[in-house]
């Protein structure tokens, strides 16, 4: 193992830059548009297209050749990478017409228009920094953001002279129109505020007031002169921003179109109509509504409700071209792919994500197996599998062509395929090759991934044991798929023998399995013992359970934290990363799906500050390193201080390491190689190890 891989694991971005991303294909199947950046270690990010017939790649943007070299974003457009965890620069996302003969992107601020067959790119005017530019299906006008304003400009006269208009200019500072509020971005996935009609002559568009959601503070202590950052946050128990929808014409006309429930998850226009997803505040009721464009009135189409929460499923509402609905639901005790109103998948197989529909094919991604994601297809009443090799699969479908991405234990790096094309994939190789057993451990047969250093002969002598999980509902360490365990890889290297699982809340073993998170978080970390325990039960003569560690970010940091306050006996030593201390103080939509209100009692047996403050002699004997970045504005960093001074408090000697200007994602090239140097120093120095 070398010295060079924290260094060139944040290089890099964690291996994710120079890999191919957000796939466009055209009707007729003959072209991809993509991003990538150049290399594995360039941060650029360029539109690309691939010939499919060919296999022959071309450059249509790159940013440095418009002069970008250096970003100046927005404050709006740096919020929107924070919450798409958006790491890269350049062109980062773009949106096509229907043809998709031309795309439109921003690039620090300014608004670009590339003619995807001639090559030619230029710069259009916009009457501010540009956030979100959208091309109307016809490709005769660009609607975007700036300043929290709607503008569309006209671009049919092929000229930059055309007119720009303002068609929603927000009331006051807390108002924007067209942009998605902090919580649909961050817990929905809703990226986007505002849908073009299918002609292209009006929009759907969102008003977010974020009046009622109380004002906090993001504060920068390393730089006393300047003014904390004022920010409205969502904090479980507390006022939402109020969201509305509006048809807006073309020439400023309006058209309201009230919904009842909380949430907007998403909406959908197309041939077929307009319709919206709402969600209730308790997340226990979803609906999908059509509604008139002409008058706003709306219809109940279908209304899914569960007793724990109703999933926000990608990809739906959608139709296939006969005007069938194509939703997801749970029925008979799975994730079913249903279209029209009868479940067309077997309750076996999971399905995650609705990928594309294609005429009367809709392209889906499913799991049999949990540490597997593949590829699906429904087309006149037979469901197909497009991938049967291991491993984890996406991809997208039109006019006919389906593009395949892979990746998987046996493969470096993932590889996208259409047809008989590929795109190539420029990712670094990372140096070292994760040696991986995937299992099911411990009384609840979790999934489980047992990494050993690659120097460690089996049965030659007990390694210190590091637990390595997220943890968390609704994501997935264990994966068949190299790239998720690059990281513990080179823990392992260091003398660990590393264990990630994947407990109950994590997706891919159906509904039951994911709701047992319901009002306790702290099951996470009995599966985290039972996975460390069936691991051990694997590798007697490898495991040593007299030194195991735990390390984590986010929540994977708070189960860190929870571990050794609540089971000392079980782990010696921990880093947590950003952790949720005190759930009250996270965002409504996540936290109280999973605990309720904050009314109904549930958040203090979840809680952290509890155990700080019981002064617990065992309780209080256990290394801890918190680590928090100041500029963190989903997790804030009053998360970690208050641990902290619970901790002082109940006389517990502990680690701190602010990080100045560093947010949820610490992005920073520096910052990244040395945080993974010094908890590995950190955990060492813990258990006694050389």
């Amino acid at each position: 193992m070398t010295e060079s891989f924290p260094r060139l694991h944040a290089r890099t971005r964690r291996f994710t830059l120079g890999v191919p991303r957000n796939f466009t294909i055209s009707p007729d199947g003959g072209r991809v548009t993509f991003l990538r950046t150049r290399s594995g270690t360039d941060p650029v990010t360029c539109l690309w297209e691939l010939d499919v017939a060919s296999g022959a790649e071309r450059l249509v943007v790159d940013p440095l050749a418009l002069g970008a070299a250096d970003e100046d974003l927005p404050p709006e457009e740096r919020a929107r990478r924070e919450r798409s965890r958006e790491s890269a620069g350049g062109v980062v996302a773009y949106a096509t017409d229907r043809a998709v003969r031309q795309a439109v992107f921003a690039l620090s601020g300014e608004l670009y228009l590339a003619g995807l067959a001639s090559g030619e790119v230029r710069r259009l005017p916009a009457a501010g920094p540009v956030i979100d530019p959208r091309l109307d299906p016809t490709g005769a006008r660009v609607a975007y953001v700036t300043g929290g304003a709607l503008h569309v400009l006209d671009i049919s006269t092929g000229t930059d002279t055309g007119a720009d208009t303002l068609l929603a200019e927000p009331e006051n500072d807390l108002v924007t129109y067209g942009l998605a509020e902090f919580i649909a971005a961050e817990e929905m996935e809703r990226m986007r505020g505002y849908w073009w009609s299918p002609s292209g002559d009006r929009l759907l568009v969102a008003r977010a007031d974020e009046s009622p959601v109380p004002l906090w503070h993001i504060a920068d202590p390393a730089n006393p002169d300047r003014q904390p950052v004022p920010q409205r946050y969502p904090a479980a128990g507390t006022a939402n921003a109020e969201v509305t929808l509006h048809v807006i014409g073309l020439d400023g006309a309006r058209t309201a179109v009230p919904f009842e429930q909380e949430y907007l998850v998403t909406a959908a226009w197309d041939a077929h109509g307009l319709a919206i997803v709402t969600l209730a505040r308790d997340q226990r009721t979803m609906r999908l509504l059509s509604a008139d464009p002409d008058t706003g009135e709306t219809t109940l189409l279908r209304e899914d409700t569960d007793p724990a929460w109703v999933d926000i499923v990608a990809g739906v509402p959608a139709r296939l071209s006969d005007g069938r609905l194509v939703w997801v639901a749970d029925a008979d005790g799975g994730h079913r792919l249903v279209v029209g109103d009868e479940p067309v998948t077997p309750p076996s197989l999971q399905v995650r994500a609705v990928l594309d529909v294609d005429g009367d094919t809709v392209l889906f991604q499913a799991s049999g197996e949990p540490t597997e994601i593949h590829l699906w297809t429904y087309s006149a009443g037979i469901v197909s599998a497009v991938t049967t090799e291991p491993g984890v699969h996406s991809g997208r479908r039109a006019g006919g062509v389906t593009l395949v991405a892979r990746q998987s234990l046996d493969t470096e790096g993932m590889t996208v395929t259409v047809g008989s094309a590929s795109i190539n994939n420029l990712a670094e190789r990372p140096g070292l090759e994760p040696r991986v057993s995937l299992v099911r451990a411990g009384s609840r047969d979790l999934s489980t991934a047992i990494l050993l250093p690659s120097w460690h002969v089996p049965g030659s002598g007990p390694l210190p044991v590091l637990m390595d999980p997220y943890g968390g509902p609704h994501a997935q360490r264990v994966l068949s798929a190299r790239r998720m365990f690059l990281e513990s890889q080179w823990w392992a290297e260091q003398g660990f023998a590393v264990i990630v699982a994947d407990g109950r809340g994590t997706p891919g073993r159906g509904p039951a399995f994911e709701r047992e998170m319901l009002h306790d978080f702290t099951i996470s970390l009995q599966d985290q013992v039972d996975a460390l325990q069936g691991a051990a039960a694997l590798h007697p003569d490898d495991l040593d359970l007299s030194r195991v560690a735990i390390r984590g970010w986010s929540f994977g940091g708070y189960l860190a934290a929870l571990a050794v306050l609540r089971r000392p006996d079980v782990f010696h030593a921990a880093v947590a990363g950003a952790p949720v201390t005190d759930w009250r103080l996270y965002d409504t939509c996540y936290t109280e799906r999973y605990l309720g209100h904050p009314d109904e009692g549930h958040y203090e047996r979840s809680s952290l500050l509890g155990d700080a403050e019981k002064g617990d002699a065992e309780k209080l004997e256990r290394p801890l390193l918190l680590i928090h970045g100041l500029a963190d504005d989903n997790v804030v960093a009053a998360h970690t201080l208050r641990l902290s001074s619970a901790l002082l408090a109940a006389g517990r000697a502990h680690t701190v390491l602010p990080l100045s200007g560093v947010t949820h994602m610490t992005p920073q090239e520096v910052v990244a190689e040395n945080l993974l140097l010094l908890q590995l120093d950190f955990l060492k120095k813990s258990l006694g190890l050389s």
